[in-house]
């Protein structure tokens, strides 16, 4: 489990072909992650993936095909940044809502105008998300926990702080670009419920 609060942003240093798909070598010794465990989750652009070997400097994670083909991380390659969240722990605080790292789909990124300092931001999403997206909603969009600011059909505009454009990747993000996207875990579960009473 995460909250979408983006703890650092790490570059893929390497990428290799495995049996099961790809591994990442991924820098990022601000999370120092030689504290760490084998086996530990962190969530790498809004997915949840193993950390399955550790150093001072970074992490490797490996991505099943499964992964490479429903999310944006089959585009990246070395030199590519990633937005980084370890697991949350039972004592931490929860600055976002709550996120699963399992990505529901892809968002496009279809305009960016400024505001003031800040930067807003308009999506489209594939049709049959679109209802799980909420005027003052949460939504998760490569791993960055977001309030979405309005929604038409199948399109949704969020605000971009200063803050949210210097410490993710969003701020290099151009129209075209695509995002992994995490609708929210109320919602999903809302959906459920009532199509089971009908």
């Amino acid at each position: 489990m995460f909250t979408g609060i983006v703890q650092a942003v790490g570059t893929i240093e390497r990428v290799d072909e495995i049996p099961e798909g790809r591994r990442f070598e991924i820098g990022c010794p601000l999370l120092e992650p030689a504290s760490w465990n084998i086996g530990d989750s962190i969530a790498v652009s809004g997915c949840c993936l193993t950390a399955v070997a550790l150093s001072t400097h970074g992490f490797a994670v490996d991505l099943s095909a499964e992964t490479l083909a429903k999310t944006r991380l089959g585009e990246l390659e070395a030199g590519s940044r990633v937005n980084l969240e370890p697991a949350l722990k039972m004592s931490d605080r929860l600055g976002g809502h709550f996120v699963t790292g399992h990505v529901d789909g892809l968002a496009e990124l279809v305009s960016s105008r400024p505001s003031g300092d800040s930067r807003i931001d308009r999506y489209r999403v594939p049709a049959h998300l679109s209802r799980f997206i909420a005027s003052k909603g949460s939504v998760t969009l490569d791993g960055v926990s977001l309030t979405v600011n309005a929604v038409d059909a199948s399109e949704f505009e969020i605000n971009l702080i200063p803050h949210t454009l210097k410490v993710t990747t969003l701020g290099a993000l151009k129209p075209g670009d695509r995002v992994n996207l995490e609708i929210d875990l109320l919602a999903r579960y809302l959906d459920r419920l009532q199509g089971e009473q009908r």
